[in-house]
């Protein structure tokens, strides 16, 4: 049965971020505190930028201006996964631990939790994504996506037409909503009045699809973890291209489209996030701070691309510029 719950967060930890050097110009890097494990990233109000402190149950407040960091305690159990900022400005996040929605208001610091239904069992939480009429939608990789109306705290849950699998999801500039299945290896767009999925099936058979991002112009950007390929997917002509990822046995995790329509794509094998260039189809690669960085779901704003490195437990931040 679906519940709302709200409550204030009950403890908050303070940490300085270790002095590492820049590693360019255009480059910072901030040290977590101990154990964070950080997994997910978003643009948080004043310049501020949100984590999820995955192995710590908490959402992490760190201000670049200064290196300050707060985390606040999500609830009994949490570990985050998905972390995004609403229309409302608020940080909304997908709470593997808790089998549950989570708000966060920035100005109130109040935390509003959102069980999915008893019957839905443990969904293995992983993204969400609100829709051109501001609803929230949310995938959870023992084969279900849903979503939450924030006004009446309704909920829904769906079952993948294909099974487990569920992971990034996405709004186009038009405001659908597709996500990408890494178990089913497909992508799907959702009916947002009925809720039905139609999966697309990408070209590459068994690629492990495993974040999606929309561009300016509304194609679909998908990584993919099994194949090594950057894919891209036009919704108004049904085509697909594919882009191999420079190296040896590339794993292609995460993938974000900067305001300048640059793709970025994270590759655990090189250790390494990809900066890929489709006017000229040419990478630029940016090394992780240290072995085995991971990073993570890519985000940003404006002259900012945030790479969380799971791996070593910090945030690189890297500027570039507004052009």
């Amino acid at each position: 049965m679906r519940f709302l719950s709200a409550f204030v967060a009950v403890l908050t930890v303070s940490a300085t971020p270790l002095a590492v050097p820049l590693l360019a110009a255009e480059t910072q890097v901030f040290q977590l505190p101990e154990g964070a494990r950080v997994h997910d990233v978003a643009p948080a109000p004043d310049g501020k930028i949100w984590y999820t402190a995955q192995r710590q149950g908490a959402l992490g407040i760190l201000d670049p201006s200064d290196g300050k960091i707060r985390q606040i305690v999500l609830g009994p159990g949490s570990a985050p996964h998905g972390v995004i900022q609403g229309p409302d400005g608020a940080a909304w996040i997908t709470d593997g631990g808790q089998n549950a929605i989570v708000r966060f208001d920035p100005e109130s610091e109040k935390i509003d939790v959102w069980k999915l239904p008893e019957d839905t069992g443990y969904a293995n939480l992983n993204t969400g994504a609100f829709d051109g009429k501001g609803t929230y939608w949310f995938t959870g990789q023992n084969g279900i996506y849903g979503r939450l109306d924030p006004g009446t705290g309704k909920m829904a849950v769906f079952k993948d037409p294909e099974g487990r699998g569920p992971y990034g999801i996405a709004a186009t500039p038009g405001g659908d909503i597709y996500y990408v299945s890494l178990a089913g290896s497909h992508l799907a767009r959702i009916d947002s009045a009925t809720g039905a999925a139609t999966i697309i099936e990408p070209p590459t058979p068994a690629q492990g699809a495993r974040r999606v991002w929309p561009d300016s112009k509304g194609n679909l950007w998908v990584s993919e973890w099994n194949s090594g390929n950057l894919s891209r997917y036009t919704p108004t002509s049904g085509a697909w291209k594919l882009w191999k990822l420079p190296g040896d046995k590339p794993k292609a995790y995460a993938v974000y489209v900067d305001e300048r329509d640059k793709v970025w794509v994270s590759d655990f094998t090189a250790n390494a996030t990809l900066e890929f260039d489709p006017a000229t189809e040419s990478w630029t690669r940016h090394a992780g701070s240290g072995e085995g960085a991971d990073v993570r779901q890519i985000l940003g704003r404006a002259g900012e691309v945030y790479l969380p490195e799971s791996g070593t437990n910090r945030i690189m931040v890297v500027r570039t510029g507004r052009n």
